[in-house]
């Protein structure tokens, strides 16, 4: 085959196009042979040239239509990576790195997956979301170079070889290895909105052509079958005919159809069905009323896999180190050291600083060190106070805050502080919150700083030092010497012999992320300092080189400390210097010829990336080469490449020295420099498995998951070590067993300052054998690594307690999994190796959560294919699944002081939702396997079982019941007028000037009123219209088309006394006509109505231009204006010829998108004001407030019958007023001293959202809301218990009494069964078990209790009116500890539903149905459609007897059946609503069984994917559930109905149509 020729390489990525550049380069240098040049030229360009010879022609054509993969080899994406080192890099590097044991595991494990494909839906992202800055802009050449984590280079070193040749074809497909147990599929694919990239056809397409191969069915199914034989994916949608939002098993037919069926092209389908595909759903149990057992465990426990290995060895002792040797000139304290050699060898070098370019610029002597050490610790006791009150006194504790470059002023400062016997405290840079509260516990009031770093820090205006957050107040000491006072001659320190006072305080970060500080007494400073001078070797006058931060730990250790001690000299290279000039510690080995180096894998790796630059160093002269990472199991691999690299320049293999270290017990162990040609020490080659159960076990069977880890040497001098179990008591481990190490010594950490219980726990922890009872009584000091103590008592570590990960009963380390992230071709996708990993609790688990940081120009394929590569690698190697892969923009994980990442805080933004990916893939449904199993129904038992059943157990049968209509005496009215046309008239002639109606506008003034008579006469108007313009019969449907107000009423009457049915509609919205026209236009058709009345502005926009888009104009039927009437009178007012005749049709959308049609008769209408009437004893006194729709429901029943029934004036507020003017409906009740006022919850939400914050100036316009007796909202649904609580405290302050709000309850069939009125007990509340609820059972908690919703009785049965609760399968009536559909029997129920063509089944099912059998079968009910319980409660009722209350739970047909269970949408939604800040609204439905939520983002765009986890984390944690599609769409698109409830199943209809231009959707796996 022949090479590309020039224009050919042109074309390809810049990347190689720099790499073959480098190669060229390399050839005319001379640095490599015309072979080796062919041969890497050869691979760099193997991806891009057609190849012929065994390759499956698909595969090749995939990997050039798609993303080419370059086989990016680590040193030349390390090096395209790293800012500094441009020019030339190892172009050897690869064949260093290819046999790297960790990248050929990876690489196996997804070569498996190789045969296995899948398609896997993609999430769906809006363009404009996550768009990345170009690397140059995000960072900053110098500032975070490539390996600022200190721990992610050294893995990327050791890990990336790629993964090219196993995964050549860079498809979208994943599968997982077929692991019976744990897991199942996983997730991957490509951005949906790449049709534009080369993946060709749609998703339906390429899914059409997938084979889905046998894998494990995941552990969270909704039925216990499982069938997973391969066959061709079907997509199976519903017929395009359907008609949605259907009554269970009915056929309703005055539907609104909201979409009319779903395409099967549509893309959102598509995806759901390749979701379910890979889910492999199996079709769920429906959901039963009697179950097995009423409160099974939560959890399912995973019963423990009876071939785990167990541990076999025998109990472990423990393990000593040589003695501490008795040295005759060892001083009796470090402070004597240094009094020693300052004055003795003055001249001697104790400590040489580096410049930025890394030469050095200043070297401390001793004599200079103890000269500055005095005249600070002088000045510190004697000049910062007065004499008589110093301000600091021994004992005291000092922060020592000095920038990483510049040693020399901290050891200054270390020291002045050590003389002055106070306590030197250092911290990284002064800002974070976290070392406020070290500062806080440690009592700190002063902080030592450089006159440079001082100025540097943030000012107020006045020029103080900002008091940073969470910060004690400091006072700032310059310790510059110019600002210091020469101590006088007489005046000498305190240097007494080491005792157990304390020295200094080591800070250091938990797991949680809290900073606490280690104190070291003067004892532990020195034998420590004695330990590491005998374990190393240390003699006078070695120069050693450290790389490491002084400030703490190993760095400070030695370089402070131990250097001091010997009277070494150190040369200090910082970290900005490392970041220039990587290989600046090399080079000042060479030039100080330096014995010691203290390093950490990291300064292997940036050694090695740039050692090019540099031929002719030597490290000849180096005995040990400290590596104080050493304990990081990774760092096996960053050893031995150095080596393998700098041998050639004279390094030693036997200098290679790791040891362990921790804050608590300081040097753990160290290895000794080993003599020339003698054997290295030999490798523990571990398997992950036995790991993850705590147990060593060489590994033998699968070289895929083996950890090989070096020994960190032997114990300290003077030191015993032990290990414990991690958790529970400290029981010693078994020989074969992994455990945390534990350290006695002199030489450790006293305890934790001020922390006293945590030190305890740490500090002085003694041992104990089996049967607990403890081993010996030296305390032991927890280390915070796990690891053993290997043959010859070689000490290896294998990973950190902070890291460690706990699933299923299975341990796991952070730093294992991150480095199989980097071994899976991290180049394209990873910024700089930066990866997070940490678990986090979720429903009764730990659960892994990765973050990486993604490259600026990594594509979305690129990351997608990363993401789900890393899955797999993971779920191969480690054998546990990832519960959240997210990739962050680069450079947005929070830091740490010298680079790495941040790990707690990654941590804490990641569950409050701060974290801001750009690509999230989370796979719940392979994780959590700790589901319960779905609830199975136990055969056989009827409806006649559970009644004996109920009364056997003495429990009622629920029923309840208001006042008996027959012993209620009434005035006259009723007996003598049967129809409400009657009354009317009778008032216009009894009381003609008494106003009924007040309407009143914005500004709260009355532009329309209404007496009785002027109603009568405008009525006849109408009424004589109809007759002649619209030549209309009696029986005739007319449609009143009006904005809310007066003309509504008047044009009602008019109808009834022309003997026409009115059916009032909403008049559609001038600036939203698309959307609510056809509304209106069904309503006229499905009523057949002959005529439309209405203003002459609707007319006008009836027959619009606009209206003409929308519907067909032509067809509309006659429709008169009212707005000029003639002055005819009636000839006769028409005379209905029995109450059951009919009265007007109630018109209504319900919540699942369904438009029906109720018949009311004149008996029910006068039924119904005549219970309102007496429920809230309403006469023609009396004023009320309304201000809600008057279209259907009660609402129209209050705005048009209630006052001309009773008399009573009613005044009347257009809801829609209140958005010019808030305060409207409030001023009207306080300005008419009204006693009873209606409203909508819309209305309710408006005025607590809208004048919440606005109390005071309610009370300055003298609004007061005393008067107030009843407050009621009318609704269909369950009460918004917290809103009308935060209405009720908010407006508390103006006098609105607590027991005034409370809510009525209607449905279609009956729009009034519950209504509070003015007598009778005030609405009760209780507490009920939501777990409780899903199995249709009502058990009472206790306020507070977990899992506990907090319902409202929905206001008093109304007179005349019966309730039974029955389940809603079997018609059987239930007791009252159990939720059933709310039936009812009364005087004022519909007659049936007004449809076109009549289905007598559905109307005698819902209008006219019987019980299967008990006392109350022979009664007729209706069917609400809502599920409710009822409850005897303590109260008595108006007759005397104990009160039953009634509680709607919520509509039947809204209800979701998941896992055998019952859901209410609302309670998921408020548990979602309460997670982000930035979740304005949220609404859940479920599609083929798998949950969708749909949540509105208030936020910005960049929250939309914080909002996926935390959506997914608290559905599982309260509804244990697991949420299969998360959307994140803008506000206000989830559609909400006139009376404030949310239409899910038209947002679910234009989800699926694909309508909704969502932000995000995330597939979960």
């Amino acid at each position: 085959m022949a090479e590309p020729a020039a224009a050919g390489v042109s074309s390809l990525p810049r990347e190689v196009r720099e790499q073959l550049a480098e190669l060229e380069l390399e050839l005319s240098e001379g640095d490599i042979t015309q072979k080796g040049y062919e041969k890497k030229r050869a691979k760099l360009l193997a991806p891009y040239v057609p190849q012929t010879q065994g390759v499956d022609p698909a595969l090749q054509k995939e990997s050039r239509t798609q993303m080419p993969v370059p086989s990016a080899t680590p040193a030349s994406a390390s090096s395209s990576s790293s800012k500094f080192h441009r020019g030339r890099s190892g172009g050897a590097r690869d064949e260093r790195y290819r046999s790297d044991i960790h990248t050929e595991a990876v690489q196996a494990a997804l070569a498996k997956h190789k045969e296995q494909k899948m398609a896997l839906p993609m999430p769906t992202k809006r363009r404009s979301t996550f768009v990345q800055s170009p690397a140059d802009a995000c960072t900053p050449p110098d500032t975070s170079s490539a390996s600022e984590d200190e721990g992610s280079l050294r893995r990327q070193a050791a890990l990336s070889a790629a993964l090219h040749q196993s995964l050549q074809n860079a498809e979208s497909w994943i599968n997982r290895s077929i692991q019976g147990s744990s897991t199942s599929s996983s997730a991957s694919s490509t951005l949906s909105h790449g049709e534009g990239k080369g993946t060709s056809g749609s998703l339906a397409d390429v899914f059409a052509n997938t084979r889905i191969e046998n894998f494990s069915v995941p552990p969270d199914v909704t039925a216990t079958t499982s069938s997973s034989s391969a066959r061709p994916a079907v997509i199976d949608l519903p017929p395009s005919g359907i008609v949605k939002g259907m009554h269970k098993g009915s056929n309703r037919s005055s539907l609104m159809d909201t979409a009319d069926g779903v395409p099967v092209s549509s893309r959102v389908s598509t995806k759901i069905q390749q979701l379910l595909n890979t889910l492999k759903r199996p079709k769920r149990p429906p959901l039963k009323e009697f179950f097995v057992d009423d409160f099974e465990e939560i959890v399912e426990v995973p019963q423990p896999d009876p071939n785990q290995p167990k541990p076999e060895g025998r109990q472990m002792t423990p393990v000593k180190g040589e003695p501490l040797g008795v040295v005759c000139n060892w001083p009796p304290a470090l402070e004597a050291a240094l009094q020693r050699w300052g004055t003795t060898q003055a001249k001697c070098p104790c400590l040489t600083a580096l410049d930025v370019t890394g030469k050095p610029v200043y070297t401390l002597t001793y004599g200079k060190l103890w000269s500055r050490s005095l005249k600070l610790a002088y000045t510190l006791l004697n000049k910062l106070g007065t004499k008589n009150e110093p301000v600091l006194k021994p004992g005291d504790r000092v922060a020592l805050v000095y920038p990483n470059n510049d040693p020399v002023m901290f050891m200054v400062a270390f020291y002045g502080c050590l003389l002055a016997e106070v306590i030197p405290v250092p911290i990284e840079d002064a800002g974070g919150q976290q070392i406020g509260f070290l500062l806080g516990s440690c009592g700190i009031a002063l902080a030592l700083t450089t006159e440079v770093c001082l100025k540097g820090l943030p000012k107020t205006q006045n020029g103080e030092i900002v008091q940073f957050k969470g910060w004690p107040r400091l006072k700032w000491v310059v310790t510059d010497s110019k600002y210091l006072s020469k101590s006088p001659k007489d005046w000498q320190p305190n240097i007494s012999a080491a005792g157990t006072e304390p020295a200094y305080i080591e800070y250091k970060t938990s797991k949680e992320g809290s900073v606490m500080g280690v104190t070291v007494s003067r004892i532990a400073m020195l034998s420590h300092c004695q330990a590491l001078s005998q374990a190393c070797n240390y003699s006078e006058g070695e120069t050693i080189v450290n790389v490491l931060d002084f400030k703490k730990d190993a760095g400070l250790w030695h370089g402070i400390l131990t250097n001091v001690m010997n009277k070494l000299h150190t040369i200090s290279v910082p970290y900005s210097v490392m970041k220039t000039c990587p290989l600046s510690w090399v080079q000042r080995v060479h030039a100080h010829k330096a014995k010691v180096a203290l390093v950490k894998c990291r300064d292997l790796h940036w050694a090695m990336m740039a050692h090019r630059d540099q031929r002719d160093v030597s490290l000849s002269s180096l005995r040990m080469l400290i590596v104080t990472d050493g304990a990081n199991p990774w760092s096996v691999s960053s050893c031995d490449a150095f080596l393998s690299l700098f041998q050639s320049h004279g390094l030693k293999p036997e200098a290679i020295c790791p040891c362990a270290t921790s804050p608590e017990a300081m040097t753990i162990a160290i290895r000794r420099p080993g003599v020339p040609g003698a054997p290295l020490p030999g490798r523990a080659i571990l398997s992950m498995n036995g790991l993850s159960f705590g147990v060593i076990r060489v590994n033998t069977e699968d070289k895929n998951s083996a950890l090989t880890v070096q020994d960190v040497g032997h114990v300290m001098p003077g030191g015993m070590m032990c290990i414990v179990k991690p958790d529970g008591p400290p029981q010693l481990c078994k020989t074969d067993e992994i455990g945390e190490i534990c350290v006695s010594s002199r030489a450790g950490g006293m305890m934790y300052y001020g922390l006293t219980g945590v030190t305890k726990n740490t500090f002085e922890v003694i041992p104990v054998n089996s049967a607990g009872s403890p081993v010996g009584d030296v305390p032991f000091v927890r280390s915070g690594l796990l690891g053993f103590v290997g043959p010859g008592s070689l000490v290896f570590v294998v990973g950190k307690m902070d890291g460690l990960l706990t699933v299923s009963g299975r341990r796991h380390n952070a730093d294992d999994i991150v480095a199989t992230g980097l071994a899976v071709e991290s180049i394209k996708t990873v910024y700089r190796g930066r990866i997070a990993v940490f678990s986090v609790s979720v429903f009764y688990d730990e659960r892994i959560v990765v973050v990486a940081e993604q490259r600026p120009d990594a594509s979305e394929e690129d990351s997608f294919q990363w993401m789900s590569r890393v899955l797999q690698a993971i779920d191969s190697i480690h054998q546990v699944g990832v519960y959240c892969l997210a990739l962050v923009p680069a450079n947005t994980l929070p830091k740490t002081p010298l680079g790495g990442i941040h790990i707690s805080q990654t941590k804490q933004h990641f569950l409050e939702g701060s974290l801001h990916p750009c690509n999230i893939l989370m796979c719940p449904h392979t994780c959590v396997t700790n589901l319960p199993k779905p609830r199975q129904k136990q055969p056989g038992v009827g409806p006649a079982s559970v009644m004996v059943g109920n009364l056997v157990a003495g429990k009622r049968i629920a029923q309840a019941s208001g006042r008996d209509l027959g012993q209620i005496e009434d005035n006259d009215l009723v007996k003598k007028h049967q129809f409400l046309t009657e009354v009317l008239q009778w008032r216009a002639q009894a009381t003609p000037d008494h106003p009924l109606f007040l309407l009143l506008n914005a500004k709260g003034t009355t532009v329309c009123t209404a007496t009785c008579l002027q109603l009568h006469k405008k009525a006849e108007r109408i009424a004589s219209v109809l007759c002649d313009k619209g030549h209309l019969n009696a029986g005739d449907n007319v449609v009143l088309l009006y904005p809310p107000g007066i003309e509504l009423i008047t044009a009602f009457y008019g109808c009834l006394y022309a003997g026409c049915i009115p059916v009032t509609v909403r008049p559609p919205h001038a600036q939203s006509l698309t959307a609510t026209l056809p509304t209106v236009r069904m309503i006229v058709e499905v009523s057949k109505a002959a005529c439309i009345l209405t203003t002459q502005t609707l007319m006008r926009l009836l027959k619009s231009r606009e209206a003409a888009a929308a519907v067909d104009v032509k067809t509309w039927p006659t429709i008169i204006d009212t707005d000029d009437l003639p002055r005819k009178r009636l000839s006769q007012i028409y005379k209905p010829p029995t109450p059951e005749m009919l009265a007007y049709l109630d018109f209504s959308v319900s919540t699942t998108g369904m438009l029906t049609g109720v018949k009311m008769s004149h008996a029910a209408v006068s039924g119904l004001c005549r219970a309102i009437k007496l429920q809230c004893e309403l006469y023609s006194s009396r004023q009320i407030a309304i201000c809600l729709d008057p279209y259907c429901g009660l609402g129209f029943v209050l705005w048009c019958l209630c006052s001309v029934y009773s008399g009573h004036q009613s005044i009347l507020i257009p809801p829609m007023e209140l958005e010019s003017n808030l305060f409207l409906w409030l001023s009207t009740v306080s300005q008419y001293k009204i006693r009873d006022t209606f409203c909508s919850y819309s209305v309710m939400e408006l005025c607590t959202k809208g004048l919440g914050n606005q109390v005071e100036m309610l009370k300055a316009r003298g609004i007061n809301l005393s008067c107030v007796r009843t407050c009621v909202v009318v609704a269909e649904e369950r009460p918004r218990v917290s809103l009308t609580h935060s209405f009720s405290k908010l407006f508390k302050d103006i006098g609105l009494s607590s027991r005034a709000v409370s809510t009525t309850f209607g449905s279609r069939v009956n729009v009034a069964i519950c209504l509070q009125g003015t007598s009778g007990p005030d609405p009760t509340t209780v507490y009920v078990d939501l777990k409780s609820l899903r199995h249709d059972r009502v058990r009472l908690v206790e306020r507070g209790a977990p899992q506990s919703l907090l319902l409202s009785e929905s206001g008093k049965i109304l007179p005349g009116v019966k309730v039974v609760i029955v389940n809603p399968e079997t018609k059987g009536p239930l007791g009252d500890s159990h939720l059933g559909e709310i039936w009812v029997n009364s005087p004022h129920t519909a007659s049936g539903y007004y449809t076109i063509y009549d289905n007598e089944t559905l109307q005698a099912d819902h209008f006219n149905t019987r019980l299967s059998f008990g006392d109350a079968a022979q009664t007729l009910w209706a069917r609400t459609g809502y599920l409710g319980f009822v409850r005897r409660t303590e109260l008595t009722a108006a007759s005397g007897e104990r009160h039953d209350a009634l509680y709607v739970v919520g509509a039947l047909d809204e209800t979701l059946e998941l896992r055998g269970l019952r859901y209410h949408p609302i309670d998921i939604e408020t548990s979602v609503s309460r997670t982000h800040r930035s979740i304005a609204e949220c609404a859940v439905f479920t599609w083929t069984n798998l949950l969708v939520v749909v949540v509105e983002l208030c936020g910005c765009e960049q929250e939309a994917l914080d909002l996926v986890p935390l959506v997914t984390n608290v559905v599982l944690e309260e509804h244990y559930l697991i949420v299969g599609v998360v959307v994140v769409v803008d506000p206000g698109v989830i559609p909400i109905n006139s009376r404030g409830e949310k239409q899910r199943m038209h947002l679910r209809d234009s989800f699926l149509a694909d309508q909704l231009d969502p932000i995000y959707v995330a597939y979960n796996m």
